[in-house]
């Protein structure tokens, strides 16, 4: 069964943008795919619309088999279901790590303060910073600062996480440690759909890389054919620009 089915999706601003045009993508349960492409491209306006962060000009989005577009679905209801971790970390500043993690579980989920601190602990294990739950989001790294809004989002217990280029804000020595999450993710087969620029996370991954240009899909495949012969001459040429 597809977890995510997008079908026609356009994406219009101002009436002159026109971002996406008419994107088809079905993403399975437990499938991570990666999408990749030059600034610009609309992969970023694809991955809101799938949420509604950006409401469709036009086409259909559902997920878990509810239908975002319908009038009648309870859109807090399915976005409590999805995980969304930004370029920026979305941290409170007046909050402590744990408080962070806690505050969405007790009003979302409606999770007493001892369940939902449990769980908060349970996810900072998992991002590798269980020490940091008492720290404000000043005194992290930017590596950490992302590690909790990830631990954040896995604490609501989302069927799945959408990732808009989570290394794009990080130093280099920072994205690493952001990946290896993301990768341990993957493996116990969460269902995600991540825009990025790191094409090793793409190749370790994903399970599907899918290469938009111009607001289109231009092609869609396992990582080892797309990286080694991609069909478009389009794809060619970004993986020629972008490849050592």
């Amino acid at each position: 069964m597809n977890m995510i089915s997008v079908q026609g999706l356009h994406k219009t601003f101002n009436k002159t943008i026109h971002a996406v045009r008419g994107v088809d993508l079905e993403v399975a349960a437990g499938e991570v795919v990666v999408i990749i492409g030059p600034s610009g491209c609309g992969k970023s306006t694809m991955l809101r619309c799938i949420n509604l962060l950006e409401v469709p000009t036009e086409g259909e989005v559902s997920i878990d088999g509810a239908d975002l577009m319908d009038k009648g679905t309870d859109l807090d209801l399915v976005r409590a279901e999805v995980g969304m971790v930004f370029q920026s970390f979305n941290l409170f500043p007046h909050l402590t790590v744990l408080d962070n993690i806690t505050l969405a579980q007790k009003k979302v989920r409606k999770r007493s303060k001892e369940d939902a601190e449990v769980e908060a602990r349970k996810q900072l294990e998992r991002v590798g910073i269980p020490d940091k739950a008492d720290a404000y989001p000043r005194q992290l790294s930017g590596g950490q600062q992302q590690r909790v809004a990830i631990a954040r989002s896995l604490a609501m217990g989302p069927k799945v996480m959408l990732f808009d280029e989570p290394t794009s804000a990080l130093d280099p020595e920072m994205i690493k440690e952001v990946l290896d999450v993301m990768l341990e993710l993957a493996e116990i087969g969460m269902t995600m759909v991540v825009v990025t620029h790191e094409m090793g996370f793409a190749r370790a991954a994903a399970d599907r890389v899918v290469f938009m240009d111009e607001g289109v899909i231009v092609e869609t495949g396992p990582p080892d054919e797309m990286f080694s012969n991609p069909k478009e001459e389009r794809t060619k040429a970004f993986f020629d620009q972008i490849l050592p």
